[in-house]
């Protein structure tokens, strides 16, 4: 398991960059976890066992594989097995089942992701529910959405909703006792980060208000968080008269939004007008450079402990 480190280390995780917020860095953080994740691979490889990531990709979707090849490098540069597979966009359903088969057979493969969307013609639900759910290492089969929700058994969470819950607990932000707001219930992001923040333990014990594009005066209740994770997927709705001064703000979202001032044309922003928000919160976490570089971490820290979970079994 991920320790959460002293309190003391707040300062070491953050960008020292002077605002009136701490800016919570992810990329910070996520190096951090990939230093722990780097001595528990090395104890893997002394036993003989290199933990093996399978990425499955169907058509050409650039956004699809530009996230699959970052996927796979931060794989290959912390030393696991990488391995990348490409499928025509035409593919047969049964042919692409059967592939995902033959992976949770394959005693080398400790975590197998299908990067979404899928074709149409294709049922996503169908593809989760085949990987099994020992291998499933980005949370969404319904086993592990059930232990998940239920907190009970092993389970694997959602890459992105773990990450902001160990942004929370390794910048000084612990959410037990706290009262945390959640926009979004996408299945995705909101809800998983719900069932992880009411869960009994570490990153959790909070009390958890989730928000969603029928909640009438949203920001009469998150002015009432004192950690407010945005994740509705619009960008910079959330400005300072909606937060309430010295909370804790968590912005998941990432944006393109035309601007001809910037050199390229457009410029990346969060779901939080982080100009605003950051003189009114205690801490923020920007976009990009916020919660994105921890998804891809949780990914790799899912797969090594699969790895270490099947090690264990063998033992067993």
């Amino acid at each position: 398991m991920l320790s959460s480190g002293p309190r003391s280390e707040a300062a070491t995780l953050t960008n020292p960059r002077r605002m009136s917020a701490q800016i919570i860095s992810g990329r910070v953080i996520g190096e951090h976890i990939r230093a722990e994740l780097r001595e528990r691979i090395a104890a893997l490889k002394a036993e003989g066992v290199t933990p093996g990531l399978a990425t499955v990709l169907v058509g050409a979707n650039p956004a699809s594989q530009m996230y699959v090849g970052m996927k796979n490098k931060a794989a290959q540069e912390m030393g696991l097995h990488s391995r990348q597979i490409n499928l025509a966009p035409d593919i047969d359903e049964a042919e692409l089942l059967g592939m995902v088969a033959g992976l949770n057979a394959d005693p080398g493969i400790h975590g197998i992701l299908v990067q979404l969307p899928l074709p149409g013609h294709v049922d996503e639900g169908l593809v989760l529910e085949t990987i099994h759910p020992s291998k499933d290492v980005d949370g969404f089969h319904p086993m592990n959405v059930g232990r998940l929700a239920t907190d009970s058994g092993d389970f694997f969470a959602p890459c992105t909703p773990a990450g902001v819950v160990e942004m929370l607990l390794r910048s000084g932000h612990d959410p037990a006792g706290k009262h945390v707001v959640v926009v979004g219930r996408s299945n995705l992001v909101g809800r998983p980060l719900a069932s992880l923040l009411l869960r009994k333990g570490r990153g959790g014990d909070a009390t958890v208000t989730v928000c969603h594009s029928r909640t009438e005066d949203l920001g009469a209740v998150t002015r009432a968080a004192d950690i407010l994770v945005v994740a509705m997927g619009r960008p910079e709705s959330i400005t300072a008269d909606m937060v309430r001064p010295g909370a804790v703000v968590i912005d998941v979202g990432t944006h393109r939004v035309d601007d001809p001032h910037a050199e390229k044309g457009y410029r990346v922003c969060g779901d939080v007008l982080f100009d605003e928000v950051k003189d009114v919160a205690g801490a923020i976490t920007p976009s990009p450079g916020g919660v994105g570089p921890m998804t891809i971490t949780m990914l790799l820290a899912n797969t090594v402990t699969s790895a270490e979970r099947a090690l264990e079994g063998r033992r067993n």
